[in-house]
């Protein structure tokens, strides 16, 4: 799906050339199907650390960035939403996103392999069983979602939010998955997404903003302060969710050698780099640094590196994650304070921004002079930040009318948005009956 970088005999341009053909479902399959012992080890391993951004990375970060009154409802948000996309994923959701969708092969891939049909012990993908290549997939699945959730925590029907949930992931993002990394229209055009630039975070972030202007804003938002409960639990999910981005991006390699390498070691950097300088805006701009700034700068330049990831050298990295940095930051302050959109937990400012910053740098510093792999036949850098630029206005667009179509129809089903006296009595006894600390 997103096999690619150097080869030392075969040069940078004909490396990419080949990532994007190995990406193709058709070529894969016209590859001797032979199983690889160690790419398979290391895949079995990158889904685990996938998974654990989730549950329980992305749960407790989450969580303890809400106040106490909520923090259960969070946790069971993403908790529900992983258990109801493994489900939908057998159903369709693998077939709509990795199928060959017969004559609309470019904008989705059909229900040929529902139910997981034609997949068995001896199925190979490359050199790695189909059934590791699937449960791979279901973990990027899995997180994307949960992330919009950030958006309007807080306030939100918990039936409500699991019917959304379930809608997007079949509507928005397995058709997005399938045009970036199933052989469809967008990656056909030249695009460049290595792990998830555009089908994770700027197709996550864009629902996010559509659900925080749709739903409105938090009872008391932006008088009250509202600041997180448990900075301890939110730090530890952040630091899962940068070992778990190990996984994320050098598992997109879906082989275990140097494409994986460089991709781990630009991750990492971009996860440094961009904490540094979130950190320094931060203490600047208000005279001390925070611990929430900093894990919050390690999450905008992890989202930023992701879409470069298997594109780019270390300079590249060092660039994009201090970029991520100084951008979502600037982001973040001016959605809260200027335009007072109530985005709870930032993923639009940090996840979305982040997206498109990394998916437009990545035309730039996948340059062979910059120390990228280079380009194809025929592609310069100015013509592939075109490609990249027209990726993100599709993806955006699909994402941001779909999502505001799906609210409205979640809205009169069961409900969204949560009554006020619930909202001031929090939602994890209002909807859970239950605590998350008894005192």
């Amino acid at each position: 799906m997103k096999k690619t970088m150097i080869g030392a005999a075969s040069g940078a341009r004909g490396a990419l050339a080949l990532g994007l053909s190995c990406a193709a479902p058709a070529a894969l399959a016209a590859e001797s199907a032979k199983l690889d012992g160690a790419n398979t080890a290391w895949m079995l391993t990158a889904t685990a650390l996938v998974l654990f951004m989730t549950l329980p990375g992305l749960a407790l970060f989450y969580g303890g960035l809400v106040r106490a009154k909520n923090v259960l409802s969070v946790l069971m948000q993403c908790f529900a939403i992983a258990c109801a996309t493994s489900v939908l994923w057998l159903l369709f959701g693998y077939s709509i996103a990795f199928g060959d969708g017969g004559a609309a092969h470019g904008f989705w891939g059909g229900l040929g392999k529902s139910f997981l049909a034609g997949i068995g012990v001896g199925t190979v993908k490359g050199s790695i069983p189909e059934t590791v290549f699937a449960m791979f997939q279901l973990t990027f699945a899995i997180i994307t979602p949960a992330l919009v959730i950030g958006a309007y925590a807080e306030r939100v029907r918990f039936a409500g939010m699991l019917l959304f949930s379930m809608l997007w992931l079949v509507i928005v993002y397995c058709p997005v998955a399938h045009w970036v990394w199933g052989d469809g229209w967008l990656q056909k055009l030249g695009v460049m997404d290595f792990a998830g630039g555009l089908v994770v975070h700027l197709n996550a972030g864009v629902a996010a903003l559509v659900c925080a202007l749709v739903l409105g804003r938090r009872r008391g938002f932006p008088e009250t302060p509202m600041p997180p409960h448990n900075m301890t639990m939110a730090v530890t999910g952040a630091c899962m969710l940068w070992v778990g981005w190990f996984g994320f991006n050098a598992g997109s390699a879906l082989a275990a050698d140097g494409a994986a390498g460089m991709a781990m070691l630009v991750t990492h950097i971009g996860a440094a780099t961009g904490s540094l300088a979130w950190m320094a805006c931060e203490w600047l701009r208000y005279g001390k640094p925070s611990v929430l700034g900093i894990v919050t700068g390690m999450v905008a330049g992890l989202g930023t590196i992701t879409p470069a990831s298997g594109f780019v050298g270390p300079l590249g990295a060092l660039v994009i994650g201090g970029v991520a940095g100084v951008l979502c930051f600037t982001a973040t302050n001016f959605m809260k304070r200027a335009l007072h959109i109530d985005d709870s937990l930032d993923v639009m400012p940090v996840h979305g921004v982040g997206g498109i910053v990394g998916t437009i740098l990545t035309g730039v510093f996948a340059a062979q002079v910059l120390g990228g792999i280079g380009y194809g036949d025929q592609v310069t850098m100015g013509g592939q930040v075109l490609v990249q630029i027209g990726g993100v206005l599709a993806v955006g667009a699909w994402s941001g009318a779909l999502t505001f179509a799906l609210l409205k129809i979640c809205s009169a089903l069961t409900g969204m948005r949560i009554g006020p006296e619930d909202e001031t009595e929090g939602l994890d006894t209002a909807l859970h009956n239950e605590k998350g600390y008894i005192l």
